[in-house]
């Protein structure tokens, strides 16, 4: 692990794979909550983890880039269902990219469970990892200058439904009608990293 200072009390800790990163933010919440970490955020990415206001910065550097970085937390975290329904317009390019039919393709999604690693781009929406390397898939050539609401879809390791109208160059495999983000819900965000998810079939989708 790399410690870099940023500001007078954060740390932008950078580690070698999201797997790690995923592991380090587990266990930076772990000591927060059993009081041996005062940090007022901290804020997990692709292949780092931000602490935000720290009392003592250069202590926790000295700790963290002389520890190793912890085993990978169990699934532990709460689960979200997503009801989805299968009908993207790039299910069949996907589909084909995998090397089966569309329906073993929306039966492969639905059978696995994701976790959150981080969130980003836009407000509610989180980076979901979990499906294996075989079913990685690059983005599209061409963007999409709309994606609707609720879309799911696939872009390299990850997994992520759109919590609004935005342009998009992800792979469209679904739709979700749940609601991803709402100012007026407390939490706002549906989905948090480290929380398991699982996208259920729609009946009849």
């Amino acid at each position: 692990m790399r410690a870099l200072h940023v500001g007078d009390d954060a740390l932008l800790v950078e580690v070698c794979s999201g797997e790690e990163a995923q592991a380090l933010h587990a266990e930076l919440l772990r000591r927060r909550a059993e009081g041996a970490l005062t940090v007022r955020e901290i804020v997990p990415a692709a292949r780092t983890v931000l602490l935000d206001g720290l009392a003592d910065p250069a202590r926790w550097a000295s700790e963290l880039t002389t520890a190793r970085v912890p085993t990978p937390p169990s699934h532990a975290g709460e689960l979200v269902e997503l009801p989805v329904r299968y009908d993207g317009p790039d299910l069949a390019a996907v589909a084909e990219r995998w090397g089966v039919t569309e329906r073993e393709a929306a039966r492969i999604h639905a059978g696995t469970e994701f976790t959150v690693a981080f969130c980003g781009f836009a407000p509610g929406f989180g980076y979901l990892t979990g499906l294996p390397d075989r079913y990685h898939v690059p983005r599209r050539a061409t963007p999409r200058t709309s994606v609707h609401a609720g879309a799911v879809a696939l872009a390299g390791p990850y997994t992520g439904v759109y919590p609004r109208s935005s342009p998009g160059g992800w792979q469209l495999i679904g739709t979700t009608d749940a609601v991803l983000w709402d100012h007026t819900r407390v939490p706002a965000a549906l989905l948090a990293p480290g929380t398991r998810v699982r996208f259920v079939p729609v009946e009849g989708a």
